[in-house]
């Protein structure tokens, strides 16, 4: 009893499982009809197209779907290789920067230099302005330069005049070429202020001498100027005579002694050739003139009996007027020339 309702049980189940599923076949067939029954009512003639159209949609539609894609691929491409370039462009801009820069930091370096160089333009502007200047002879050194020149040829001139009627005689050119001296015990006695005899006929030489050059060098109603005896117009200012003495004795003594000696000096050449006194410098003074110095003015130290020897002297001392501007020498030249040897006017 109980087996055969076990397999009723069975039966019933696979019954019903058979009627679920013709139930849902039914079901779809159903739903399949009505959509077949939907497109139905939907198809028209005029919606349709032939085939050979179809196809040809079909491959414009192909054709333009590969041309977008290639477009997409070649806007792919572009979009890369302008990204590429605005690297690069950055890149560029950077280095322009730097190049912008370097430029003007060398802007700056160029103006500079170029200060530098308009300075030292400037100082070798002034540099040739100099040379140029050394180059071209001032007139007034120039003339000064020959008086120099003019002055040591007359104390020449002088000394061998005297060496070949004094052979004896201790005479000679000081080191500044502007003098004669007469050392030692040339003309006087040691502590004598008077002439030796013997040496009076030498200072009347030399007065007879500078008789002979002065109207060529000076001023005054003796005056004798032409360019071949004073080409370089040279006037003298003073012709002095000078008293010096060694370190013996007392500075007082000295000094009396040595301006002794050249008064007796003066005195025997004034009296020899008293137109002496008339020969007149660029002043309008007379150009002869005494000093005693004593023992003021040593040539040589006087721990020595050399020394002192040398120091014991008497100098002729030839002093040059040194203009001090250059149209000075026209005023010398005009009253060189002047017939009556008076110059024209103090300077």
């Amino acid at each position: 009893m109980r087996g055969g309702f076990r397999v009723q049980h069975q039966e019933e189940e696979e019954e019903s499982a058979f009627v679920s599923m013709t139930d849902m076949t039914v079901s779809f067939l159903f739903i399949v009809m009505l959509l077949l029954a939907f497109f139905a009512s939907q198809y028209s003639e005029n919606d349709t197209v032939s085939r050979t159209i179809y196809e040809e949609v079909v491959t414009q539609r192909d054709m333009a779907r590969e041309e977008i894609e290639r477009l997409l691929t070649l806007v792919s491409q572009k979009e890369k290789r302008i990204q590429e370039q605005s690297v690069e462009i950055d890149e560029l801009r950077a280095l322009v920067d730097e190049k912008e820069k370097r430029v003007q930091a060398q802007s700056i370096e160029i103006d500079e230099l170029k200060e530098q160089i308009a300075e030292l333009q400037r100082e070798i502007a002034k540099l040739e302005e100099v040379i140029a200047k050394s180059k071209k002879p001032d007139p007034l050194e120039a003339y000064l330069t020959r008086s120099a020149a003019e002055r040591r040829r007359i104390l020449e001139t002088l000394r061998n005049q005297l060496k070949v009627d004094f052979p004896d005689l201790q005479v000679v050119i000081s080191e500044e070429s502007d003098a004669l001296r007469f050392q030692g015990e040339g003309l006087f006695d040691r502590g004598i202020s008077t002439l030796k005899a013997d040496r009076r006929a030498v200072v009347e030489k030399i007065a007879a001498r500078l008789e002979q050059i002065l109207p060529c060098y000076t001023l005054g109603p003796k005056k004798s100027w032409n360019a071949e005896c004073n080409p370089s117009l040279s006037i003298i200012e003073a012709l002095q005579i000078e008293g010096h003495t060694d370190w013996d004795g007392t500075p007082d003594s000295n000094l009396n002694l040595s301006t002794a000696r050249a008064n007796s000096t003066f005195t025997t050449m004034t009296s020899s050739k008293p137109g002496l006194v008339d020969f007149q410098n660029f002043r309008n003074q007379p150009v002869l003139s005494v000093a005693g110095y004593g023992q003021m003015r040593p040539i040589r130290k006087n721990d020595t009996t050399e020394g002192k020897a040398t120091n014991r002297r008497v100098d002729l001392r030839i002093i040059m007027y040194s203009p001090s501007r250059s149209d000075e020498i026209e005023r010398i030249r005009i009253s060189l020339e002047k017939s009556d040897g008076v110059a024209n006017g103090n300077p």
